[in-house]
Formats: C-alpha cells, structure tokens, sequence
C-alpha cells in the first residue's frame, strides 16, 4: 500500500440518551474519524475513541490530534506498507498513546482489506458469520427507570445486560435487577470504582450469579485485582488495566482476572487485539469486545474483531439506534435478536455517509506525504 493521503476530522454526535458511570455523563461524543487514502484511489477509516476529558484513560481527542499530526502520521508515510501489522511495529518508538495509534492503524486495515476486496473480518482471520451482541446501560435516575431501560432492551432480544455500578448504586441495584429478571445474563462494570477496603462490599456481589464484575478496582493495578479473585467466586474482567499482550501475560500469572475485554482503542489496535485474543485463547480465558460509545465506524471495526474464535463472550456493540438518531455509515448497524450479521462487503463492511460527515464535522485537517504538516 502506498499512501497518498490521510484526513483528521473532529466530529461531534449527540446521543440519544446521557450515558453515565462511575467516572462522569457523556452527553455529546466528541471523536477523530481518521480516512487514509491511497495512490489506487480506495479509503481506509476508523475512529479514535478517545474522549474530550481524561476520565477513561489519559488520551484525549485534543492529544490524540496532537500524537498523530506530529508524530504518527510522519511514521506513516516513511515508506510503504505492505500488511497492516507493519503499522505497530512502526509506532513502536512513540510511548502509549494507545487510541491514537489504534485508529491510524485501524484505517490501514480497513484499507487493506478493500485493496484485497476482503472482509475485514476475514482478514483478520475471523470464522463468524454472525455475532452475539449484549447492551450496556448506564446509571439512571432511579431504580424504577433502570429496570424499564433492563425489560426493553430484553425485549429487543440483548443476549446480555452490563450496568454500571458504584458505591451506593451496586447492591441495592444488583437485588432489584434480580427480583425482577432472576435468571438474565448480567454483568457489572465499576469502571474502577472502589478499593480493597470495599472488600466486603465487592464479595457481596457473589449473590448476584453475574457473569463477571469489570474492572472493581485501579485503572492501572494488576496486584489488588489478583487478591480480590482470590476472594470472589464471581469472575473479575480487567478493562483499563489492559494496554498490551503482555499486561495480560502479567494478569495471568498473577492470577488478576479470569475474563479480558479486548478495546481495539485501548489497546492500540486490531493487531494487538488479535495478540491479546490468541494470548488468553492458549490459556483459556475468554475475552469478548467492549464498547466506547462509538460512531459506526469504529462499531464496525469492533465487529470485525469479534468474529475471532475466542471472543465466546457477547460483546457491547449494540444497534446504532441505542446511541444515535442517525449514524454516520450506510447501512446502519442492526441487532435481530441479539445477533448481528457479519457484512461480507470489503473491509469494514459498511460505507461511511459523508454527507452526514461533513455535517458533524467541527474542523479538518489533510497530511500528504511531501508535506504532513500543511492543512
């Protein structure tokens, strides 16, 4: 692949409903869609998943600007490509950075698998024709207001709740859900809020039959997590404390988890995702896809992802009607009965509305490679 150009665009999409964790409500989604063109005429695209604030990770979309202006995309056009794994190993002099290395990356994959007319699940190795997909819901108003949020979304046919949990929205929620719908697939995700002096707290949850609790404790502790499995039944999956393959190698033999949600943006990309996928497939452990709240584009990349063998789990790719009042890609993300048909058109499947692009887009910025920095 030879690359001809790259464009940076800052949208700016507003959800349908406010998304809120332990960690803060998102109201609006800010994000970078990346395109990546080539000498051939063909566009590759992704999405960063960082976040206007650093309550996640420390990325944002400010820095992420900033990391693939200046650095990334001069490492990009040093000289061809000849298969997207080239990519990481290119980005390997930059520290972290993860998100916006993922979505450069991501571009290139999707790139090419449409030079290859392939799916880009099939590239990446994929044997899924179909996936499982679940939801997840956000902390609410009131205790009344979620369980009508659970009820509907079964309705639709989610293979799988997740609900966001913290001190004081956990236990008292986690009974409610269970009186009401005693035998659904249900997970908690604490987005690092609580501490081994929870202990007691965080033990109680074993009452609850969930599939997993995510990420109870720091974003980036591997050490209190392996003592807290040591004193729960219910399984613990790591999130933010996963950046790389050999943070899970670290987690596996300290014992930190038995499940790992893989984030192509958190781990900075599909290459690593697939490292990281065949990693704890050897050992075992089952991994499944989380969601950033993402645009079509990058939920058509966390499809592609999914169609692993590993990712046994369902993942947090819901319809794009669960977020927006209209996407960004033709056609729309849909889930029948919890299950979402693996496009067969080249790379990511889906063909992103630039229309509607141009719409949301705040500012833009074009890279060549005789001069990257030029607007």
């Amino acid at each position: 692949m030879e690359l001809k150009q790259v464009i940076l665009r800052h949208l700016k999409m507003k959800l349908l409903h406010p998304f809120t964790t332990s960690v803060g409500t998102e109201v609006d989604k800010d994000f970078i869609l990346v395109e990546v063109k080539s000498k051939d005429g063909l566009s590759g695209w992704a999405e960063s998943v960082a976040a206007i604030d650093p309550t996640y990770k420390e990325e944002t979309v400010k820095t992420n600007w900033h990391i693939m202006s200046d650095f990334l995309i001069p490492l990009l056009f040093r000289e061809p490509i000849t298969h997207p794994d080239q990519v990481s190993q290119r980005f390997n002099p930059i520290r972290g950075n993860y998100m916006a290395k993922a979505a450069l990356e991501g571009a290139v994959w999707d790139l090419y698998a449409r030079e290859r007319e392939q799916p880009l699940a099939k590239a990446l190795g994929g044997t899924k024709s179909r996936i499982e997909v679940g939801v997840s819901v956000g902390i609410q108003d009131s205790e009344e207001e979620l369980l009508h949020r659970i009820e509907k979304h079964l309705r639709q046919g989610y293979k799988r709740i997740k609900v966001k949990i913290r001190p004081g929205w956990d236990l008292n929620i986690l009974e409610a859900i269970r009186k009401r719908f005693p035998d659904i697939p249900l997970m908690a995700d604490a987005n690092c809020a609580y501490t081994l002096k929870d202990m007691d707290r965080l033990a109680a949850l074993d009452d609850f039959n969930l599939t997993m609790i995510e990420q109870p404790l720091g974003f980036d502790d591997l050490v209190d997590h392996a003592q807290l499995q040591s004193k729960l039944k219910t399984p613990i999956c790591l999130d933010e404390s996963i950046h790389s393959a050999e943070d899970v190698r670290k987690a596996i033999q300290l014992g930190s988890c038995k499940i790992v949600n893989i984030k192509i943006g958190r781990v900075g990309g599909l290459t690593e995702s697939r490292k990281i996928h065949d990693l704890c497939e050897s050992h075992h452990i089952p991994v499944w896809c989380g969601g950033m709240v993402e645009a079509g584009v990058g939920r058509a990349h966390n499809i592609a992802i999914t169609t692993l063998p590993n990712f046994v789990l369902p993942g947090d790719t819901a319809s794009s009607s669960h977020y927006w009042a209209r996407d960004i890609i033709d056609p729309e993300v849909e889930v029948h009965d919890g299950i979402i048909e693996v496009p067969e058109k080249p790379g990511i499947g889906f063909e992103p509305n630039r229309k509607r692009i141009d719409e949301l887009t705040l500012y833009a910025r074009h890279f060549n490679p005789d001069s990257p920095f030029i607007a």
